[in-house]
């Protein structure tokens, strides 16, 4: 069996817009894509290490334990041997107690991506491939997350680029989730459930090429 870590933020756990509830398992995209590739014979077990509101590398000035950065290295221990870790991450980078570009995004994601070529694994244990997603981009905030992420949608201009050529330079593996979907009809910032079909359809045909 092969083990694919997806260590990302309230988008990938599956938060319910408009509430603080979750969708169950099979339908968010995690889960989509654990069953997928199962069902191709890939017999593939997805590990969520999903945190609502955890940035790239910066920290929430309110909520602590929301910087990726911290512990990152630990994770990539717990789980290994991993085949691949997807990194989802960037959308928190832009709340509103952020002056973030999509560079500074970047800055995070380059950090992220060294903490788990540097970890320091079991011997005979290879450090596992990289996935990079960029998110979707933010839309007009709504509801009570709307002064959260007041000015997002401007923020976070230009992140799927300089994700992309970040992942060139460092030889990750790229995938631009804006491509398959929109964010949050309801929100603006989470994927509806009818978005986690389809992104979580999406990115498995992407990873059938990758395990």
């Amino acid at each position: 069996m092969k083990h694919i870590l997806v260590y990302s933020d309230s988008i990938s756990w599956g938060i319910i817009p408009m509430t603080r509830n979750r969708f169950p398992f099979h339908q968010r995209w995690p889960g989509i894509l654990e069953n997928n590739l199962n069902k191709a014979g890939k017999d593939v077990r997805v590990i969520e290490d999903c945190l609502n509101g955890r940035r790239t590398i910066y920290n929430d000035p309110i909520r602590p334990g929301r910087n990726g950065l911290i512990g990152l290295s630990e994770r990539i221990e717990v789980n290994s041997p991993l085949e691949l870790v997807i990194l989802m991450l960037g959308t928190n980078d832009f709340q509103a107690n952020h002056e973030h570009t999509a560079e500074d995004a970047a800055k995070g994601m380059k950090a992220l991506i060294e903490e788990i070529r540097h970890t320091t694994l079991e011997p005979e244990m290879l450090i596992p491939k990289i996935l990079v997603i960029s998110p979707p981009p933010i839309l007009e905030p709504k509801g009570d997350i709307a002064m959260k992420f007041k000015d997002g949608d401007k923020k976070c201009v230009g992140l799927a680029e300089a994700y992309e050529q970040l992942c060139k330079g460092e030889k990750c593996n790229f995938f631009d989730a804006r491509k398959i979907t929109t964010s949050s009809k309801v929100d603006g910032v989470h994927f509806d459930l009818d978005q986690h079909l389809t992104f979580g359809n999406a990115i498995s045909e992407y990873i059938k090429n990758l395990i």
